[in-house]
């Protein structure tokens, strides 16, 4: 894994904790730095600060999306909501802050990498189903989404939202529920966080985010995919 952050310390001392778990881990110092690691070797967790020289870490994060669909922690000194919102908007799938806790960094990594074992390429775990509804079609083979016949890139975070909401089309979630049954640790305060998530995707997804077809917010309750007559 890549461990990005202009703190020489930080990068060591956190390299050496995910050493001692057993992992491979890379160094990088810059945004710019982690995104040329990214292209001569195999990365398979990226965690990144976002005050950094040269290219910080959000506009390092948004760059590696264009492409990359790999698991991104937020690792920053910065602690106001507004911050944590913002770096998930840009693509990151979870965020730690400064000082952090040992342990819970390891648990969330660990999470971040079951996750992706899972549902990304690594994993060549045979899946049957495919699901269609309306324009939406849901590749279970190649985890991929078409809209309209046309690919659209999700992160691995994303798909397995639009998985399970398209999975039961029709079926209100609750934020907690897609939190815990997504990220697959409990759910404590984390509207904020599947809400950034769901925006993201409808941008991806809807002709018209701001009225969507597909994905909607049942204000009060939680999110569904809107039921259609098409059959998947």
């Amino acid at each position: 894994m890549l461990i990005v952050d202009d703190d020489r310390e930080i990068v060591r001392v956190i390299a050496k904790i995910l050493e001692l778990e057993g992992y491979r881990t890379l160094k990088a110092y810059d945004g710019l730095e982690a995104l040329d690691m990214l292209v001569s070797n195999v990365v398979h967790l990226i965690m990144i600060d976002i005050m950094m020289p040269k290219m910080n870490g959000l506009a390092a994060v948004m760059k590696i999306r264009e492409t990359n669909n790999i698991p991104i922690i937020i690792l920053s000194a910065k602690t106001e909501e507004t911050d944590k919102v913002l770096g998930l908007s840009m693509g990151a799938d979870d965020y730690i802050s400064k000082p952090f806790n040992t342990q819970e960094m390891i648990a969330r990594v660990k999470a971040q990498l079951r996750r992706y074992m899972r549902l990304g390429a690594m994993n060549s775990e045979s899946m049957q189903d495919s699901i269609r509804i309306g324009d939406l079609y849901l590749d279970k083979h190649a985890k991929e989404l078409n809209v309209n016949g046309e690919s659209v890139h999700l992160t691995a975070t994303e798909y397995k939202i639009m998985e399970l909401l398209m999975s039961n089309p029709g079926r209100v979630f609750p934020a907690e529920e897609i939190y815990e049954r997504v990220w697959q640790e409990p759910a404590y305060s984390v509207e904020n966080t599947v809400m950034v998530h769901i925006r993201r995707i409808r941008e991806k997804i809807e002709i018209n985010p701001k009225q969507p077809k597909y994905l909607k917010v049942v204000w009060g309750i939680g999110y569904k995919i809107e039921k259609d007559d098409s059959k998947y």
